[in-house]
């Protein structure tokens, strides 16, 4: 940590003790001034569906159509939610709900880039889930439309969860100062027990929901796991890497699949420090959690909770006598605590550990909030855009076993 970031860091916080417990690490939910956003979501599957639970806990939005091309499904979606129209064709919808202010596209990867560049042309503000696209095409062509777009005032929101996780944010401020010290290596994993296959009884409708299956289509677990966590490090670092290795196989889903099952990728970055990532649909032992290893102590982050464990010679700050610990076998963690002040004086201090709503509501109430408050997107256009780009080098790492060079000035251009 250079001088200026210190000094910054410093300022801003005022002591590690304010930024580990001042309870506004926890941010209020955007403010509903009159009428409240109106949104339209595109694509009704899993995803949208969690979206339609999140945005359902925001005063200020109020989800007004759905949009998505299997009627059954779109109608399903829109059961959760009373007064919404339903449409399966998205050039209807915008021509026959004029009051649409914004869009959530939880479409198939490989299918966002109409609806994108459709409802920036149409107006709308966009919330587009991440990866961007399966194609660097597609990634290119959905962020020169959202640049184009700022000329209209419209926001662009990439569904980078982790830059609008209050745990997090905190847990960047720790990273950023000497509590963590140099940083020695970073490790990351997304392990969890699941098929990615979705039965159907017709052919046609079986291939189309098993997208994340088809080479085609899928830019495979880098791609739809690795580019939120890769984001996770760009963001803390501010630098992006150089290189990366990659190698897969099926070791359990022996379906036909053509993705593997079981990944790893290990990037490099200029300044030496490596990042290990792995990634299975075979096994859920430890999860999906990010791992920054420093000289003073390291930062293990598992998106609804946090922990920091110090190393025995690292010098004490003074906040840590008020800190709450847990025990993981013979280390003792620093639990990461948004809100921590306010709980303390409550006597629900452990109560606190975790987060009270799922990470992708505090994306969502960050896209809410930008739209109503004329703001950036927390995660623009530019940061998903780079994270997708280099999930598809670690996909073609994967692919081809060779290393795919990255190029960070690119990335820092776009």
């Amino acid at each position: 940590m250079n001088d200026l970031d210190r000094r910054d860091f410093l300022a801003a916080a005022g002591a590690f003790a304010v930024v580990s417990l001042m309870p506004s690490t926890l941010p209020a939910a955007p403010v509903r001034r009159g009428a409240p956003l109106n949104i339209a979501l595109i694509g009704a599957g899993r995803q949208g569906s969690a979206a339609l639970v999140e945005l359902a806990k925001i005063d200020a939005a109020k989800v007004v159509a759905v949009c998505d091309t299997d009627q059954s499904r779109a109608d399903r979606a829109a059961r959760r939610t009373q007064g919404v129209a339903v449409f399966t064709s998205l050039a209807e919808m915008f021509d026959k709900v004029k009051e649409i202010n914004a869009v959530v596209i939880a479409t198939p990867t490989h299918e966002h880039k109409a609806p994108a560049i459709a409802s920036l042309a149409a107006g709308k503000h966009v919330y587009c889930e991440t990866p961007l696209a399966h194609t660097r095409e597609d990634v290119l062509a959905i962020h020169q439309a959202a640049q184009a777009a700022q000329g209209n005032k419209l926001v662009f929101a990439s569904a980078l969860e982790g830059r609008s996780n209050p745990i997090y944010k905190l847990s960047r401020g720790f990273y950023r100062s000497d509590a963590v010290r140099d940083l020695i290596a970073m490790r990351a994993q997304s392990d969890q027990k699941t098929t990615w296959r979705v039965p159907a009884s017709d052919p046609a409708r079986e291939a189309a929901l098993n997208w994340r299956l088809d080479k085609a289509l899928s830019i495979g677990l880098p791609g739809e796991l690795g580019v939120h966590q890769f984001d996770v490090f760009h963001w803390f670092k501010n630098d992006y890497p150089v290189s990366v290795r990659g190698s897969g196989s099926i070791r359990f889903h022996k379906d036909g699949r053509e993705i593997p099952d079981t990944v790893h990728c290990d990037l490099a970055f200029a300044d030496g420090v490596r990042l290990s990532w792995d990634a299975t649909l075979a096994n859920s032992f430890q999860g999906t959690h990010e791992i920054f290893l420093g000289s003073n102590a390291a930062i293990k982050l598992a998106w609804t909770a946090g922990w920091m464990f110090k190393e025995a010679d690292a010098p004490q700050q003074g906040w840590e006598v008020y800190a709450n610990r847990q025990q993981f076998h013979k280390d003792e963690g620093i639990t990461l605590i948004a809100d921590a002040t306010k709980l303390a004086s409550q006597g629900k201090l452990k109560e606190g550990v975790g987060l009270p709503n799922p990470p992708l509501y505090y994306a969502l109430a960050d896209f809410v909030r930008s739209v109503t408050e004329g703001q950036p997107a927390v995660a623009s256009a530019a940061d998903g855009a780079r994270a997708t780009l280099v999930a598809l080098a670690a996909h073609e790492a994967v692919a081809s076993g060779k290393e795919i060079a990255i190029d960070p000035a690119e990335l820092r251009s776009l």
